[in-house]
């Protein structure tokens, strides 16, 4: 017998094609006329069919591809829900995705996004997926269940519904221990241009990861890694768009007084500074990202009272907008006609 094995007497031929398809909830049995009792013959040993998880059946004997387990821990996640679903009052269409809320995350949802540095399907024995907090599951079999009060919008990658990357990470670092793999996997998530280092931040920060000093350490290294490229884009960006040369990464300082801050660009004629915010607070983190954010603000405050124009630029807009933030420091510069003289300040390498 093979999967193409009909169930007498009912024909299956047609539940057996298809990656997705050749793995289905009781539920789904039923819908097609297969009663629990007829889906356990099958399952028995030797048989055509196999379980995968709780309420959840293979239509083939042998391993599972990496996609059938990836459909099997979704299915698991909403098994009670899969039963096909009336027409709603006023024409109101059943949800499109047959997974209801849950998606795939950790380090499968990386593996999906295309990470190098997490491990491929086939070596991941467990898979995550992100449910309701409410949902009532266990982990079971090849089934890891993460649960989460706000899910976020999923991605689809290959008709699979997947966690973003800034959250997936998070998922996947609660439960790693390995300093080398984290670092690897945040470093990746930046480098990769998979997202920006202040969206991993705020879902590390929501998960309460940053008191684990490995993942602090991390951070660090993930942050230095986005500061690298901003300064990169920026250069760019310069350049592309014709904006005059400026003094790169200078600090400020007035004549026989106090240091005002290091800036990543300054136009001394037109007393223009561009800072690049690559760096994310951390509501809850270490004492010292708070007074750090705090001198950031003042030195910023303190810049502006002195009539130099302080343009705040973020990585993201750099990358997704990067003639838009060239049009703002060029406006910033040609206005510096129409102010009054900007106090004057020394200019030094930083």
């Amino acid at each position: 017998m093979n999967h193409n094995t009909p169930l007498s007497p009912r024909p299956l031929h047609h539940l057996a094609t298809g990656t997705g398809r050749r793995v289905l909830t009781h539920t789904q049995l039923r819908a097609h006329g297969v009663s629990a009792a007829e889906a356990g013959e099958q399952c028995r040993p030797g048989g055509p069919w196999q379980q995968l998880l709780p309420g959840v059946v293979l239509l083939h004997p042998g391993p599972p591809t990496s996609e059938e387990r990836l459909h099997a821990v979704l299915l698991y996640a909403v098994r009670e829900r899969t039963a096909s679903v009336p027409a709603q009052p006023g024409g109101a269409e059943p949800p499109a995705s047959p997974y209801g809320e849950a998606m795939i995350t950790g380090l499968a949802a990386l593996t999906l996004h295309g990470f190098t540095s997490a491990p491929p399907l086939p070596a991941q024995e467990t898979l995550d997926v992100l449910v309701p907090r409410l949902r009532r599951l266990r982990s079971t079999g090849c089934a890891r269940i993460v649960r989460a009060a706000a899910l976020p919008v999923p991605e689809q990658v290959t008709g699979l519904p997947v966690a973003p990357v800034p959250r997936a990470l998070a998922d996947a670092v609660a439960d790693l221990k390995d300093a080398a793999v984290v670092r690897r996997l945040l470093t990746e998530a930046v480098r990769g241009r998979h997202c920006e280092p202040a969206a991993v931040v705020r879902e590390l920060t929501a998960a309460k990861l940053l008191n684990r000093p490995h993942v602090v350490d991390a951070v660090d290294s993930l942050l230095a890694e986005g500061r690298a490229l901003a300064e990169a884009r920026l250069y760019r960006m310069v350049h592309e768009y014709g904006l005059p040369d400026p003094c790169w990464n200078v600090d400020l300082r007035l004549p026989g007084g106090p240091h005002l801050g290091g800036v990543d660009a300054y136009w001394p004629e037109h007393a223009v500074a561009v800072e690049l915010a690559a760096r994310a607070p951390r509501p809850g983190g270490r004492p010292e990202d708070d007074a750090e954010w705090t001198e950031h603000a003042r030195k910023r405050e303190h810049l502006e009272r002195l009539g130099i124009t302080v343009v705040h630029i973020t990585p993201r807009k750099l990358r997704d907008a990067a003639e838009q933030q060239a049009t703002v420091v060029r406006t910033a510069l040609m206005a510096s006609a129409d102010r009054d003289p900007a106090a004057y300040v020394v200019v030094l390498p930083r």
